[in-house]
């Protein structure tokens, strides 16, 4: 059967947005509250001391109401000053990009770029701010997801802190996936968002900023304030007590709400297995199957997001269509550099079970056979069922 592209797929493997866990859509339909009810203030604060104890962060974090570019750009408007030396790092497409926001704030960025499918050497780091102490604040990207390529961001954020230095952090697409967090990468900001591995809908940023970090952008006479982009804005709109800069997004903090429940209940370590078990299991039958994972070492591939690396002669955007078409499963492409070169399989939120990694693992595999490469879909899928009765037995 073929699916007309206007259709929506049967199901959405994609590396974000995601889709949405059942008690989060069931949450969106809930009342609409006037944001100063006091039934609603009252909420608000408790729903970010919720996201508090889910993200493990010392101060209340700030709940942007944006999908995390807002809180991205934000972080570079807020915390950057103009006699600031910046240093960024870029192994992949979204680290590269911070770099652009970094330049309109900062007297200089300077910038460690490694090849797409590495990761940045915390040594390189290390040797770099010894030679140019200068630098005030340091960027990275946890999981490059147009790579899906993992940086070590602890032990970034010891070399970072060792030289006295602010590190600034996107885990936008890592947190909630994975055992990471502001504290232990030792991170002055730590932007993620509950559109990936909380399996909400993109609407809202989570925001986890240091006394150091809220210190600088007090003192930075350019952070925004009165203004989409602006951290000062919210500081103190998490107290019931205190009104909003601007109406916040309702039935998308109710949505945000019944995710950070179910991903406590379930509990942080479990919830990172089931993502690593469903990436072991998408990725024993990628190899299995006879495909190249993009990532040089899978020591630094994602548990969020498996990124496949086309055949020869192959390009991504026609094997995307093929498995569309031919098996209603959506998946993502790469971007900028990475486009048509590899395509990415989300294992974030409710798709991080098994089971969609054995359809994931089918659909990539029949749609590159239908596409003139040569690969054994059926050991592809016996390998991946392997992995999975192995996790099992474990």
């Amino acid at each position: 059967m073929k699916y007309p592209e206007t259709k929506p797929p049967v199901f959405t493997l994609t590396a974000g947005p995601v889709d949405a866990y059942p008690e989060v859509l069931r949450a969106l339909g809930t009342t609409v509250l006037y944001d100063y009810d006091p039934a609603f203030q009252a909420f608000f604060e408790d729903l970010t001391l919720k996201a508090q104890e889910a993200l493990g962060c010392d101060l209340p974090p700030l709940i942007l109401q944006g999908e995390p570019v807002l809180a991205l750009e934000g972080a570079a408007a807020s915390l950057i000053a103009k006699d600031d030396v910046v240093l960024n790092l870029a192994s992949g497409v979204y680290g590269k990009g911070f770099g652009y926001w970094a330049a309109r704030y900062a007297k200089k960025v300077e910038e460690i770029e490694v090849p797409y499918n590495t990761a940045i050497d915390p040594e390189d780091v290390r040797a770099f701010l010894e030679e140019h102490p200068e630098v005030r604040i340091v960027c990275v990207c946890n999981h490059d997801t147009p790579s899906g390529t993992l940086n070590d961001i602890d032990a970034i954020g010891a070399v970072v802190a060792d030289a006295g230095a602010l590190l600034l952090v996107d885990a936008v697409s890592s947190w909630g996936g994975m055992p990471t967090s502001p504290t232990s990468s030792q991170a002055a900001i730590y932007v993620t968002g509950p559109n990936k591995c909380l399996g909400c809908p993109p609407a809202l940023s989570l925001v986890a900023v240091s006394e150091a970090a809220w210190a600088k952008i007090e003192a930075n006479p350019d952070a925004p304030f009165a203004s989409m982009l602006s951290f000062t804005d919210w500081k103190n709109a998490w107290k019931k007590t205190e009104p909003f800069p601007f109406t916040p997004s309702v039935a998308e903090l109710n949505g945000l709400s019944a995710a950070l429940d179910r991903y406590l209940d379930e509990g942080p370590e479990a919830v990172w297995q089931r993502h690593a078990v469903t990436a072991k299991v998408c990725r024993e039958g990628i190899k299995a199957m006879g495909v190249e994972l993009w990532p040089v070492s899978e020591d630094i591939a994602s548990p969020t997001a498996t990124a496949v690396k086309m055949p020869d002669g192959i390009d991504a955007g026609p094997v995307l269509a093929e498995a569309r078409a031919r098996y209603g499963i959506s998946m993502s492409a790469g971007r900028a550099e990475t486009l048509g070169r590899l395509i990415r399989i989300g294992h974030m939120g409710p798709t991080a079970q098994p089971a969609y990694a054995l359809l994931a693992v089918a659909a990539i595999g029949g749609a590159l056979k239908a596409s003139g490469a040569k690969v054994d879909v059926a050991a592809g899928l016996a390998a991946a069922q392997a992995a999975w009765d192995a996790a099992i037995d474990a």
